[in-house]
């Protein structure tokens, strides 16, 4: 049997804090400290700890270079069995097929490696934000002042009052007035759905393709409303309908050339609950009414920036791009508005049947109607929407 080591790997020695009662009755501070070191291969869903006797194997092995186990004197035999059970090591026997395949997707993948890294270990799955914070108390901008001290100043300042050179300000006009009405939602009216026709004119300004442009039959590149890195719209629109009249409750891909939606399996959960789990416990985003998932599709973007230091962050800006035009066009059109990345991205994933290391989501929007009354507080300091 022949061995590698798996194609992206980083260790590292993490301290962890812990209260102990002991110390703190011994006159000590109180704190009991660990260390510890953890292999992180993103083509594995966690973390590993290793030893010494492991580590030291995982160097002494490429991801390049196969080397024959029987090599090894038994001493190393137990540390190659549990790495090769981990996946940390690779064999060229049937035992490690599966890491393999992974092993191998991530190496034709063109992730420069650390993005790929935070890419695939900031992902949640099943987290409560909201419930960790109100166990924290730390639901409102009063509560995080009291826990965390002074935030750094609202604004950069690089010379004093007396440097500074005024500009003109513009008298507002129509536009101005629309920019100012962008509010982020968070009291959906969950008594009035959104119409098809609502729905397709917001999907089609934000997320369908104007142009098309072939270079060959195989290379076709696409004109969209928003920007976009190297001009190559990685990112898919992914709908999850709740209340859309001429719509049936489920999850869809959108089809940015067609236009159209391709409806995707039914989810075992109910839509409601999934929804709310796929948003990380913000109740108040899960009530809207259409919900879109931002997902690029990595090999579209890394087919140009291969391995490239900033093709990830590209990909993070794209969806800034999106998720703003979806905020204009919505307030042009009289809905409201959010986007979040406080997302479950692994919950997701397996809802819309999405291969993280292929394809997966950066942040959530959603849109309908706002409600008449607020119960859950939006930042509205100048009245634009709830009025002074």
């Amino acid at each position: 049997m022949r061995l590698r080591r798996c194609t992206v790997l980083y260790l590292e020695p993490r301290e962890e804090a812990a209260f102990d009662l002991a110390s703190l009755l011994a006159g000590g501070n109180g704190l009991r400290r660990t260390r510890r070191w953890l292999a992180l291969a993103p083509h594995l869903e966690m973390e590993v700890e290793v030893d010494a006797d492991e580590r030291e194997l995982l160097g002494l092995l490429g991801p390049g270079e196969w080397t024959e186990r029987d090599g090894f004197d038994a001493g190393w035999q137990p540390a190659i069995g549990r790495l090769l059970s981990e996946g940390l090591l690779i064999g060229d026997d049937e035992g490690s097929l599966t890491h393999a395949e992974r092993d191998g997707a991530v190496r034709a993948a063109h992730w420069w490696e650390p993005a790929l890294l935070m890419h695939r270990f900031s992902r949640w799955q099943g987290l409560d934000s909201v419930a960790a914070m109100e166990a924290n108390g730390m639901t409102t901008a009063k509560d995080m002042r009291e826990k965390l001290g002074a935030p750094p100043p609202e604004v950069g300042e690089r010379v004093p009052a007396s440097r500074r050179l005024p500009l003109p300000r513009a008298v507002e006009d129509e536009f101005d007035a629309l920019l100012a009405r962008r509010t982020t939602c968070r009291n959906f009216d969950t008594g009035r759905p959104l119409s098809l026709a609502l729905l397709a004119r917001l999907m089609q300004r934000v997320f369908a393709a104007r142009a098309a442009v072939a270079i060959q039959d195989d290379a076709v590149f696409l004109k969209k409303n928003a920007p976009s890195g190297g001009g190559l719209h990685a990112t898919e629109a992914y709908l999850l309908a709740r209340d859309v009249e001429g719509l049936a409750p489920g999850l869809y891909h959108y089809h940015a050339v067609d236009h159209a939606l391709e409806p995707l399996p039914v989810p075992d959960a109910p839509l409601d609950a999934l929804s709310q789990r796929m948003l990380a416990g913000q109740r108040w985003f899960a009530a809207a009414p259409a919900q879109v998932m931002l997902a690029p599709r990595y090999a579209r973007s890394f087919w140009k920036y291969r391995n490239h230091p900033k093709a990830y962050r590209a990909l993070i800006l794209d969806a800034g791009h999106l998720s703003q035009l979806l905020y204009t066009c919505a307030t042009q059109m009289g809905l409201a508005a959010f986007v979040t990345s406080a997302i479950n991205e692994a919950d997701i994933e397996q809802a819309f049947g999405m291969d993280p290391l292929v394809e997966g989501p950066l942040a959530v929007c959603g849109f309908g109607w706002r409600a008449d009354t607020m119960s859950t507080t939006e930042f509205d300091p100048t009245g634009e929407v709830w009025g002074r």
